[in-house]
């Protein structure tokens, strides 16, 4: 099994993998309780699948009972450019890093694919495994630290000696015995970078999120109106946000991906906001087919679109607004009304001596 163990790393850093550790199915004790109080604050808001597969999410053993070992992968998709610059251009829109370009899970279920049938190829036909990346209810960032990928960091995001903020992770459970890896412990210290970066107070304590104030969440997940209290803290970010990543002292050991899928596509780094708000449902996907950003669709993509054009304080832009006052969608045009006004009173405030 050590020689085996071996070879496997190996493979993984043969598929493009950068990371790959070991830890059993039992190794996160502590997801329980976590989970069940996140849930119990309500941090979750919308997201009610967390609530309805808390069993499993917070067990993986019991995911898959005959599961012995859980194999770690972690994949770079460090940034060629700096992702907080775009924050002082309000004309532009602000993607997250991990959405410039392909969709990771498909690239990276692809390589757990490969990666699960060498490891039944050298094994035995009766070896079982399942692949897992963002899919099910996997405790991905608590296994992730129990195997010894890196540590979940205060912004609650896995952070790694190797790789920093920036990688993505994977896993295959395996009835195979792996001897597992140590698991990291934290290397936080008294930093507090991705809290005080934070623009709308997301946590409200050290290793804890409110996904509720998340902007991540607020533009991927949250459907109809975002709070208007939350709305200009928004800024222009249009999909996800990644200034407590980025903000990470760690990343000054970020390697590069190797993978070239992941860099950015030049038309995705800062789009022209009118650009995106001239989008229909068919331009949405066309532009987006492939990335991850389809699968909040147009409207909701609008929406955010609009959120940060009246954030701009560009008045020139009221143009690419006033058409969606007629939106088929009730949010695209309550998102436009808002817009329209901040940027009315922006237009006043510029005319005032």
């Amino acid at each position: 099994m050590d020689d085996l163990k071996d070879r496997l790393v190996r493979q993984a850093h043969a598929e493009g993998f950068d990371l790959a550790r070991i830890c059993r199915p039992t190794d996160v004790p502590q997801v329980p309780d976590r989970l069940a109080a996140f849930l119990a604050e309500g941090r979750h808001g919308q997201m009610g699948w967390l609530a309805e597969r808390s069993h499993w999410r917070g067990d993986p053993a019991a995911l898959w009972p005959e599961a012995r070992s859980v194999i770690m992968l972690g994949e770079s998709y460090t940034p060629e450019h700096d992702p907080l610059e775009v924050l002082g251009r309000p004309e532009r829109g602000a993607i997250s890093v991990y959405a410039q370009n392909k969709d990771y899970h498909d690239l990276v279920k692809k390589r757990l694919k490969r990666l699960a049938r060498w490891l039944i190829a050298e094994t035995a036909p009766e070896t079982e495994v399942k692949v897992f990346v963002d899919t099910a209810p996997v405790p991905e960032k608590p296994l992730g630290e129990a195997a010894g990928l890196g540590w979940q960091g205060k912004h609650t995001n896995l952070v790694s000696r190797d790789l920093g903020s920036w990688f993505f992770i994977g896993s295959i459970f395996t009835t195979l015995d792996i001897e597992p890896d140590i698991g990291e412990s934290d290397h936080c210290g008294s930093c507090r970078a991705c809290l005080d970066i934070c623009p709308t107070d997301a946590f409200p304590a050290p290793y804890q999120l409110d996904a509720r104030r998340c902007i991540s969440y607020l533009t991927i997940e949250h459907h109809g109106p975002v709070d208007p209290e939350l709305r200009p803290l928004m800024g222009n970010r249009i999909y996800g946000c990644d200034d407590c990543l980025a903000a990470c002292p760690w990343n000054k050991f970020a390697q590069e991906a190797r993978e070239t899928r992941y860099h950015a596509r030049g038309d995705l780094v800062a789009p022209p906001l009118a650009e995106l708000a001239a989008l229909d449902d068919a331009a949405f996907r066309a532009k987006f087919s492939g990335s991850p950003i389809k699968r909040i669709g147009r409207d909701r993509f609008i929406r955010n679109v609009l959120y940060a054009i009246g954030n701009s304080g560009r008045p020139d832009l009221a143009g690419a607004v006033r058409p969606h006052l007629d939106d088929p969608d009730a949010t695209v045009v309550d998102a436009a009304r808002w817009a329209l006004e901040r940027l009315d009173r922006a237009a006043k405030g510029m005319e005032q001596p």
